[in-house]
């Protein structure tokens, strides 16, 4: 049983098969709990619609998942109806408008899972996306895991964007990357 308080920041620890990413699935409910409950503004995630639900939520994987699409629809993917503005001033607070204009076509550059970007790259991208969606609760489920030493410092900084003033739900391994939460949440077997 556990309490995330609005607004505040709860990082989530424990060896690999403990349950965390588990339980962010059923925070988005990705899946249904089978026992207890699970509630979002005081009311069980499963009397939401899943749009509502996702609405107010925006997650961001360790393994990014980029769509056949330009790079401005990868970023539009959670506000299909944004501006073009709007696109490129969420690219910018992730620290991802230099390198995508660096790109063949910029904004217009398609994309695939495979993909000539980095790790980082498509990070920045998929935090870009949650940006832009502006949800209230943040889910970052190892976003920095794969991440190398020159752009953890740009992740970084585009996550604190990201998560200011927001509810953030942390899956993380790094000691750095959990010791500013207001709680650390261990789990382990489930």
């Amino acid at each position: 049983s556990l309490t995330v308080p609005s607004g505040s920041t709860t990082a989530v620890v424990g060896p690999s098969g403990g349950g965390k990413t588990t339980l962010c699935n059923l925070i988005a409910r990705f899946w249904d709990v089978q026992g207890g409950r699970i509630t979002v503004g005081g009311h069980d995630v499963r009397e939401y619609k899943l749009d509502s639900l996702m609405k107010n939520i925006s997650m961001v994987f360790q393994s990014v998942y980029l769509f056949n699409d330009t790079v401005e629809n990868n970023i539009k993917f959670g506000r299909p109806d944004a501006t073009h503005e709007q696109v490129v001033a969420a690219a910018k607070a992730a620290c991802c408008h230099d390198f995508i204009m660096a790109l063949p076509d910029g904004y217009d550059t398609v994309l695939g899972e495979g993909g000539s970007l980095s790790g980082g790259e498509k990070q920045r991208i998929s935090i870009a996306r949650a940006m832009l969606k502006d949800a209230p609760i943040v889910i970052l489920d190892e976003a920095t895991a794969s991440v190398d030493p020159e752009n953890e410092a740009e992740l970084q900084a585009a996550i604190s964007s990201l998560t200011k003033g927001k509810t953030l739900i942390l899956i993380a391994h790094r000691l750095k990357t959990v010791r500013n939460a207001d709680q650390i949440l261990v789990l382990n077997g489930g």
